[in-house]
Parts: C-alpha cells; sequence; structure tokens
C-alpha cells in the first residue's frame, strides 16, 4: 500500500477498493476529511478503484470463457498474467489438465515466469508441469466429479470462477428423434417482459430479441442456447419459453446432437430463469 501526499499535511492511499487518509500521526483516519473529498489525487484514486473493480470482473469473466468453451490456454500465457492479483485470484485453485496428459487433473496453485506451473493432484501431491497447452474443464466433463468435489472440500478449495460446484445437468437418454425442443423451465411466469429480460441480463446472459441466449463451444463447435422470454416492448405479464439449440449458421440442432457442456449450459440458464418466477401463494398455489 503506497501512500501519496495530497496537501494540508494529509496522506491518502487505497484500503480494500476504498480511499482512507491519515495525517501527521500516521494514523489512519476513520473518515475522509472534508478537506480532501474533492481534492485531485482523491479523485484519481477513486477513479482507479472502479478500474481495478472492472478488471477483476473482466479477468473473472474471460476464465469462465475458457472453461464454459473448454479452450486450449497457453501455459506461458498463464505466467504472464499471474503476477497481476485479479488474474490470479480469477485461476487459483481451479482444476486444470495438461495437454500432455489428459487423465491428471490437478487444482491450479501457482505459475512460474518460466511457464511450470504447479497443481496439487487428485493424490493430495503438489507436481511441476510444463506441458504446451491446459484446459480449465467443464465440470461436468470430468469424471468422478463427486469425488473431486469431495477433495476440494478436504483442502480447502475456494474457486472465484464457479466450476467444479457449478451446477451440471446430464443429456438424458431416449430423446424423441429429430426433438430441437427442452421444455422443462417453460412457464415460469414474471410480471413483465422487462423483469425477465432484466434477470437474464442480471445473471449474466445476453437478451437478443425474444430470446435469452448463450453462447458455448462444445464437441468441436460453436453453438447457441437460447429460452424465449416474450417479444420486446411486451408490457404485461411474460412467461419462460422453450430451451433449443442453434449452429452458428442459425439453424436448429437436434437435440441428440447437442454437446455436454452446451446441454448442461442451456439447462443450466434456464433453470436460472424459471428460478426468479412469481410463486403463488395461498389455496389456489
Amino acid at each position: 500500500m503506497a501512500w501519496l501526499a495530497a496537501g494540508e499535511g494529509y496522506e491518502i492511499a487505497l484500503v480494500e477498493g476504498r480511499v482512507v487518509a491519515r495525517g501527521s500521526t500516521k494514523r489512519q483516519l476513520k473518515t475522509l476529511p472534508k478537506a480532501l473529498r474533492e481534492h485531485p489525487e482523491v479523485d484519481r484514486l477513486r477513479r482507479l478503484s472502479e478500474w481495478l473493480d472492472r478488471h477483476v470482473v473482466a479477468c473473472v469473466a474471460q476464465v469462465d470463457a475458457w472453461m464454459v468453451s473448454s479452450l486450449p490456454v497457453p501455459t506461458t500465457l498463464l505466467a504472464r498474467v499471474w503476477p497481476d492479483e485479479a488474474w490470479q485470484g480469477a485461476l487459483r485453485d481451479l482444476a486444470i489438465v495438461a495437454d500432455d496428459d489428459p487423465d491428471e487433473v490437478g487444482f491450479l496453485r501457482d505459475a512460474t515466469g518460466t511457464g511450470e506451473l504447479k497443481v496439487v493432484n487428485l493424490d493430495g501431491e503438489t507436481v511441476r508441469l510444463s506441458p504446451r497447452t491446459v484446459t480449465l474443464p467443464h465440470p461436468v466433463l470430468l469424471p468422478d466429479l463427486d469425488d473431486v468435489r469431495d477433495f476440494a472440500a478436504e483442502l480447502g478449495i475456494t474457486q472465484q470462477v464457479e466450476q467444479i460446484h457449478r451446477a451440471t445437468w446430464q443429456k438424458p437418454a431416449g430423446l424423441a428423434a429429430n426433438a430441437t425442443e427442452v421444455r422443462d423451465y417453460a412457464g415460469g411466469v414474471f410480471p413483465s417482459r422487462f423483469s425477465l429480460a432484466a434477470r437474464a441480463t442480471g445473471l449474466g446472459y445476453r437478451v437478443s430479441g425474444g430470446y435469452a441466449t448463450c453462447k458455448v463451444r462444445d464437441a468441436g463447435g460453436a453453438v447457441e442456447a437460447a429460452v424465449w422470454i416474450g417479444e420486446p416492448y411486451w408490457e404485461d405479464e411474460s412467461s419462460t419459453g422453450g430451451l433449443n439449440w442453434h449452429d452458428a449458421e442459425g439453424r436448429a440442432v437436434r437435440l441428440d446432437e447437442v454437446g455436454p457442456v452446451a446441454w448442461s449450459e442451456g439447462m443450466r440458464m434456464a433453470a436460472a430463469l424459471y428460478a426468479g418466477r412469481k410463486i403463488e401463494e395461498g389455496g389456489n398455489a
């Protein structure tokens, strides 16, 4: 923490995202003195704090995108961003798989400047790896996921990016031939289309036209899961509709062709939207 001179015998610094001050006694003050509230250096630190908050959010979003898309990430890239606290917080303790040993899962603990990764494997051993790339696997792709979760609990692992404790859905067998829609979470009623769209965007999903959508890269290609939320500008009650998937050209994907990650993420979106529905109370509930 660096202290900056701010005039009238005061110094200021950023502490846990907040601008604080100290006087000539070098003791931190409980509140910012009135004489400093409009000081240019205080304003600069406030803007820096806002940028740092946005940076943390951006790092988490990028790591989440790598995980959801199962994209290979160069080890050299991880080593380069690791010194940044925001990147480190987003990456630390994520389960990773090295490209040269796809059956070995470990929790990332460190990345050195030479491109070496320190991980704790599922035997509880700390090992060092130097693969060219790694994958941050979606939990639906992890074998023995329950065992991985139990082991993570034993280690006291917490993840800033939701990975091993992410809600997952397995695609059921025996889907109807040529079926393209799932209606498990259809019929969730909201006061208005606006409130349903607001829930979608608040959860991090994109709203386009009458749909809430999320893009996933699965089985080598990109698909988009979409849930109908109602016509734009519709002012009356609105309900969640069916869930379907489309390829890059906008064509409907048959349910039996939807990959495991795309299925899980689509169902996760549909369930999260449905969970915000109006709940009837009383005798007619």
